[in-house]
């Protein structure tokens, strides 16, 4: 097959298989998410082999992500936002601080190398924005209060992470740069707070942009511009994509009816946000979990994932009531791109084993799979009430 009409085939089954599994798991009243994850290890190298993620694989479903958090953006109401800021400032670092905790002492336990554990430690850390959001957005809770300490605690968390990766990235070539730890805290932080803040007053001093743009489509044109320098802007201060794009959208939410944004953002998003779910779980090699003991301590390293944010990101939203608390920790559960960048860079430095960088990507599989089961339940009359 010519590279170009392989392009394009890799492509067309992975949006296939995505929304064909995402189908199934929506009659079956189970979020999409679930069954794009499944495609992917379904068509992916461990399983039936039809695809052989690379690079472009990678960069694809990297524009999908940053896509869907920029919807995701849109649909938040900043002013409600800011309000669950306090709150989200205690869940963030007491439900990263017992993962990484849980995670060092049981690869300690274990007899792990002191540093395999530190690493292990620090991939459980954070809590992926992009798959939270997904599964908030697919529940139709993301403007429930729950669903916006969970959204803004997220955030937080990718600071946080930010710095513990730093810190082990530090730890991989042999020492630990303080000096960089900090500039990166400080460069973070100014990023989120400027763009957050700074960034809708801004925007909501704009003329419509069809006053002065000729082009078609200009207000999702300039949204479109906003989303991608905002993203590439993150990347430059150590922080993800995902958290430029969600800030960008953030910042046009109030002017989405005025521009037209919506039902173009929505189109584009269905069929870009997929692509990054599929990839997740094409990377699952379930070749590692035959060997002796894997499995065992991957199953019980998930657990120690799970209980880490539902009890530290519980007990930093108990103000919110038990019923929402337990609602903030299940939606805080899930792990995505930090985990795999810790476990990825581990390997390469040769901290990590190929058994525990497998253990890791399960860890990662599992609550993206466990985490919308809770918070169907936890949600249960908002979902009746959706679907009456």
């Amino acid at each position: 097959m010519e590279p170009t009409t392989r392009v394009l085939f890799d492509l067309f089954l992975m949006f296939a298989a995505a929304k064909v599994l995402g189908e199934i798991c929506e009659r079956l009243r189970i979020p999409a998410v679930l069954g794009e994850v499944l495609a992917g290890v379904l068509i992916g190298p461990y399983a039936l082999g039809w695809i052989q993620p690379g690079e472009l694989h990678a960069n694809v479903a990297l524009v999908g992500i940053v896509f869907l958090l920029f919807a995701i953006g849109l649909e938040t109401n900043p002013r409600e936002m800011f309000r669950v800021g306090g709150v989200a400032s205690l869940v963030a670092p007491l439900g990263a601080a017992l993962p990484l905790l849980g995670g060092f002492l049981l690869m300690a336990w274990t007899r792990h190398p002191s540093l395999e554990a530190i690493f292990v430690g620090a991939a459980l850390v954070e809590t992926s924005v992009g798959i939270t959001a997904r599964m908030l957005s697919d529940l139709g809770v993301i403007s429930e209060r729950a669903g916006r300490v969970i959204l803004a605690a997220a955030v937080i968390d990718d600071v946080i992470a930010l710095l513990v990766l730093a810190v082990v990235s530090s730890l991989a070539k042999g020492s630990l740069d303080w000096i960089r730890v900090g500039i990166l805290s400080a460069e973070a932080i100014a990023f989120v707070g400027l763009a957050a803040f700074f960034g809708r007053k801004a925007v909501a001093r704009l003329r419509g942009p069809a006053t002065w743009m000729r082009t078609r489509n200009p207000g999702f044109a300039l949204a479109l511009l906003l989303c991608l320098g905002l993203s590439v802007a993150a990347t430059y201060v150590g922080m993800a994509a995902i958290i430029g794009s969600f800030l960008a959208g953030l910042a046009l939410a109030e002017k989405k009816e005025e521009w037209g944004l919506e039902e173009r953002t929505e189109g584009v998003k269905e069929f870009l946000a997929p692509f990054f779910f599929v990839v997740l779980g094409m990377k699952l090699d379930l070749g590692v979990f035959t060997q002796p003991g894997v499995l065992g301590l991957a199953l019980v390293l998930t657990l120690v994932a799970v209980l880490g944010k539902l009890l530290g990101c519980g007990l930093g939203a108990l103000s919110l009531g038990f019923k929402d608390a337990l609602r903030v920790g299940a939606g805080m559960i899930p792990r995505g791109e930090v985990c795999m960048i810790v476990a990825l860079l581990g390997l390469q430095a040769g901290v990590l084993s190929p058994g525990v960088y497998g253990m890791l990507l399960f860890v990662v599989v599992v609550t993206t799979v466990a985490s919308p089961f809770a918070l169907m339940g936890l949600f249960r009359k908002t979902n009746r009430a959706i679907a009456v």
